[in-house]
């Protein structure tokens, strides 16, 4: 949907200064274009679970990070982010690759388990689907900053 020199100048656009990232198949050939923004510093990470208290460090510190992991990553991370999000009260944003989401065909337990996770949760949370929706990155970004609290985007794969 993105393509990586679009999706580097929207984290720029919007003022990110960390990208906290684990590639995945969708967001993996961004690479290129992450690594080599000036807009942003790029932080890779092994494990999905470190992205939570390192953004929430950051945040402190006053920087704008944002978290790009993919679904299955969100569920690896699950405790890491509620004790970030929900315990310390840090507002912090991530972009989730829907993984199977555009796969009508899929079994895929991760597609099944993704909104209810996050309606339970109560994590507002808006999805990409399509192209027309791409403005839903920088139009729920920006919402949540001015409200200061938690956001998604799910980013249909």
């Amino acid at each position: 949907m993105f393509t990586g020199p679009e999706i580097a100048a929207q984290f720029a656009d919007l003022g990110i200064t960390h990208v906290i990232w684990i590639p995945d198949t969708t967001t993996g050939p961004w690479e290129s274009a992450l690594e080599s923004s000036s807009g942003f510093d790029l932080i890779r990470i092994c494990r999905e679970g470190e992205a939570w208290p390192l953004a929430a460090g950051l945040h402190v510190g006053g920087q704008s990070p944002i978290i790009l992991i993919q679904t299955t990553g969100l569920f690896e991370s699950g405790d890491a982010m509620r004790n970030v999000l929900f315990d310390l009260r840090v507002p912090l944003f991530a972009v989730i690759g829907a993984r199977n989401w555009l796969n009508v065909d899929s079994t895929d337990s991760a597609k099944r388990f993704t909104e209810p996770i996050l309606k339970a949760w109560g994590i507002p949370y808006a999805l990409i689907d399509g192209a027309e929706h791409k403005h839903r990155l920088a139009d729920h970004y920006r919402q949540c900053v001015q409200s200061q609290e938690a956001g998604f985007v799910l980013l249909a794969e």
